[in-house]
C-alpha cells in the first residue's frame, strides 16, 4: 500500500485492505474529542474517507490515482470512548468514478455511516515532469 502519513496524526490503524474492501480503526482518546467530550465528527469522517480510499486504491491500474469527489456522512450515536472500527466495501466501480460505503461501529453498535464517490484518473505532467 502507498505511504499515507495522515492516519498517524490521529492514531488510525489500517487493519485490513484488499481490492474492494477495507477495515480500519481508531482507539478514541482525549485528543479526538470535541468541546462536548464526544469524538469529533472529523475523526469519524477521516476513518470513512481513508477506509474508502484504502478499498479503492488496490483496484487501480498502474499510474492511476483516486480522489474524493463527495462523501455523505450520517452520524447516529455519539462516541465517548472505545475503539471505532470502520468497515468499507466498494458498491460500484466504473472507469472514472467509484462509489463506496463505510459503516462505523463501537463494539457492535453502528455509530455512523458514509457513502462516497471517488474520481479515478491519471495525473498529467508537463514537459518538466511536474503535475499539470
Amino acid at each position: 500500500m502507498m505511504k499515507h502519513p495522515f492516519p498517524d496524526l490521529i492514531d488510525m490503524v489500517m487493519d485490513k485492505s484488499e481490492p474492494g474492501w477495507s477495515v480500519n480503526s481508531i482507539q478514541i482518546g482525549e485528543k479526538h474529542m470535541n468541546t462536548n467530550n464526544v469524538a469529533h465528527g472529523a475523526v469519524l469522517y477521516a476513518l470513512a474517507d481513508t477506509g474508502m480510499g484504502s478499498a479503492l486504491y488496490p483496484t487501480l491500474d498502474e499510474g492511476q490515482v483516486c480522489a474524493t469527489i463527495e462523501i455523505k456522512m450520517s452520524y447516529f450515536k455519539p462516541v465517548f470512548a472505545g475503539k471505532v472500527v470502520c468497515r468499507t466495501e466498494m458498491i460500484n466501480r466504473g472507469k472514472t468514478i467509484a462509489n463506496l460505503e463505510s459503516r462505523l461501529y463501537v463494539d457492535d453498535v453502528l455509530v455512523a455511516q458514509a457513502n462516497g464517490n471517488y474520481a479515478i484518473f491519471r495525473i498529467r505532467k508537463d514537459a518538466a515532469g511536474q503535475p499539470d
